[in-house]
């Protein structure tokens, strides 16, 4: 990508909420080029004023679970009160294939087309620190746009869901009934992060179901550690197909933050998550300066078939390239 515009044009089109403009900014925050990043740095320092002022919703589920409907009628739903919304999809590159999921704007007809909403998915190359970085900074810039509500999805699973919960006021975890598993993902953490359990596709003849899943998880909910006292995560049942349930289920995000802002303990989230942004921006950049270094490349490849047949320890490596490492810098 080239950049043509200058930092006074990507900051007058995204307060505009111009969309061709704002698709721009979050590509050049996205780009890994040396000099689109400087630029980007420069445009976000201006538009960071501007910015805080969205409500930020994680979204994530089991495969199956019917993400795309539900948020596609959610937003439409959030639109049709007046409200303008983002929807951001995380998805971290397939380490097997180097694939992403681009299709959100095939998945959420509806939304696609609305006037107030926006759309982005965004690839997020080879590493979690990619997606945090990129994901974080398409926030900054989609509030200092004036959207009311920022939907982040979870494309992909493991250590996203975490991610995103530490860049979100609000993590929504939708269910699946009748899956075999009712508890799977008490398996994967996902419970301990959520602010919300939803058993998605309660509808025909998965109603009861739903609701049998929907108390399994309750009861679930009662033995996880609360990250506050101020908040019970509430555990319902909805259909995004058929629209039902949503509303209570928005109701109860919005309840969420007129308790948290009331404590004061939303602002203070929103600090530690910026502080807990800082450290991850500065480990990712140490990865890559060390990653890049020639005259540690040999021994980073030897000290890794070290490790892999057994020869010598992981500590004993990492002390020896960190020792290499702090005599060259």
């Amino acid at each position: 990508m080239t950049v043509v515009l200058g930092v006074p044009e990507y900051v007058e089109g995204v307060l505009s909420r111009d969309p061709a403009v704002l698709a721009r900014a979050i590509t050049l925050v996205e780009s890994r080029n040396i000099e689109h990043r400087g630029v980007a740095q420069k445009v976000l320092k201006d538009l960071l004023p501007h910015a805080g002022g969205s409500h930020r919703v994680g979204i994530t589920g089991v495969p199956g679970v019917g993400k795309s409907t539900f948020i596609d009628q959610l937003g439409v739903n959030l639109t049709a009160r007046g409200l303008s919304v983002a929807v951001l999809a995380v998805d971290p590159t397939s380490s097997r294939t180097g694939g992403s999921i681009l299709g959100d704007k095939t998945r959420m007809e509806r939304l696609a087309v609305d006037p107030d909403s926006f759309i982005r998915p965004s690839p997020a190359g080879d590493t979690l620190g990619g997606v945090a970085r990129a994901t974080r900074e398409t926030i900054l810039i989609c509030e200092a746009a004036g959207f009311d509500v920022i939907l982040v999805e979870t494309v992909g699973v493991g250590q996203s869901e975490h991610m995103v919960s530490q860049m979100v006021d609000f993590f929504l975890v939708l269910m699946l009934a009748g899956a075999g598993d009712e508890l799977q993902g008490i398996k994967k953490g996902i419970l301990e992060l959520a602010d919300m359990i939803a058993v998605n596709k309660a509808d025909g003849d998965n109603v009861a179901a739903a609701e049998r899943a929907a108390a399994d998880y309750r009861m679930a909910m009662h033995l996880m550690s609360r990250a506050t006292q101020t908040w019970i995560p509430p555990v319902i049942t909805c259909s995004g197909l058929d629209n039902w349930g949503l509303d209570e289920l928005w109701e109860e995000i919005e309840l969420h933050r007129e308790k948290m802002e009331a404590t004061g303990e939303l602002d203070q989230k929103r600090r530690d998550q910026q502080v807990g942004w800082m450290w991850s921006m500065l480990e990712s950049r140490l990865h890559d300066d060390l990653a890049s270094r020639a005259d540690i490349a040999g021994l980073l490849k030897a000290s890794e078939a070290g490790v892999r047949s057994g020869d010598i320890t992981p500590t004993a490596a990492v002390d020896e390239i960190w020792a290499k490492y702090r005599s060259s810098t």
